[in-house]
Order: C-alpha cells, then sequence, then structure tokens
C-alpha cells in the first residue's frame, strides 16, 4: 500500500487547513487511518483517529479544532484544522493498521502556522 499525503502548507494563526491522504490498494474500508504530527526535536505524536466504524479520537490538544473523517468511495481520509496556532506547526503523517497487515506511513506533508 501507499499512502500520499497531500495539503500542508504555510497559514497564519487561526487559520484552516485541509489534510488528505490517499491510499492505494484494496480493503480501505476496513482500515483504521490516523493522523500523527512531528515538531523539529519531538516525538510523533498521535492526532486524531478514525476506525472502520467512524468512531473517532482526538489528542487533546486539538479536540474541537481538528476533525478527521474518511471517504471509502475515495479511499482517502481527511484531517480538517480549524483555529491553528505556532504549536500546531509540524510535519502530519497519516497511517494506516489494518489486522493482519504490517502498519504503513505516508511521506508526511508540512504545516507551518505563523504567529
Amino acid at each position: 500500500v501507499q499512502l500520499q499525503a497531500s495539503g500542508g502548507g504555510l497559514v497564519q494563526a487561526g487559520g484552516s487547513l485541509r489534510l488528505s491522504c490517499a491510499a492505494s490498494g484494496n480493503f480501505f474500508s476496513i482500515n483504521t487511518m490516523s493522523w500523527y504530527r512531528q515538531a523539529p526535536g519531538k516525538q510523533r505524536d498521535l492526532v486524531a483517529e478514525i476506525t472502520p466504524d467512524g468512531s473517532t479520537n482526538y489528542a487533546d490538544s486539538v479536540k474541537g479544532r481538528f476533525t478527521i473523517s474518511r471517504d471509502n468511495a475515495k479511499n482517502t481520509v481527511y484531517l480538517q484544522m480549524n483555529i491553528l496556532k505556532p504549536e500546531d506547526t509540524a510535519v502530519y503523517y497519516c497511517k494506516r493498521v489494518r489486522p493482519g497487515a504490517l502498519d504503513a506511513w505516508g511521506q508526511g506533508t508540512l504545516v507551518t502556522v505563523s504567529s
């Protein structure tokens, strides 16, 4: 499987961005899809995840500002990011988890939020 993340960029604080992660291959609908982020010098942390049945989970730092969603017909997961803060600056990665398969990571997309 290949995961292609896109949508990153430079935005001012308070602005919005929408990240996309398109997956190749089959069985997208049975994957748990996640977004992680890694700021310079820091570990990679979970931002949000969405299960096959549409249940979602968010890091406390993004609750109420970020929304994860999926379109199984397009094999794509999205991360809508609103009210962005400078501390949201990081490389954002999508991840696929499926029972019986190796985890897969996308290549990352850089989000920079200026103050």
